[in-house]
């Protein structure tokens, strides 16, 4: 076995794993593609505001009834505890911006 292999077979794996990881991020941040997913986030990474935070990494929590992150369409409901939510209060400023609007 040549000695160089190892390492091209690495970088190789290197550049595919990016590659992939920024095809998923530009088709994530097509319109339409996501859903606000609620119950599934560890503390301190859900994506906006709830009644209880105001904003993206405050939820204090894991598994939050209320907060939420954005998952791909169709994926939220075949996680354990997810559930789609909608609320009025899951936006930047959580229910204090709902109250001020």
């Amino acid at each position: 076995m040549n000695a160089t292999e190892p390492r091209f077979h690495a970088a190789l794996a290197t550049l595919i794993a990016l590659g992939l990881a920024t095809a998923g991020n530009a088709a994530l941040a097509a319109k339409g593609d996501t859903e606000k997913c609620a119950g599934i986030v560890k503390a301190g990474k859900n994506d906006c505001g709830t009644s209880k935070s105001a904003c993206a990494g405050t939820s204090t929590v894991d598994r939050d009834a209320e907060a939420w992150i954005l998952v791909p369409a169709g994926t939220c409901e075949r996680i354990a505890g997810g559930k789609l939510t909608n609320k009025p209060e899951n936006i930047h400023g959580g229910a204090a911006a709902v109250k001020k609007g």
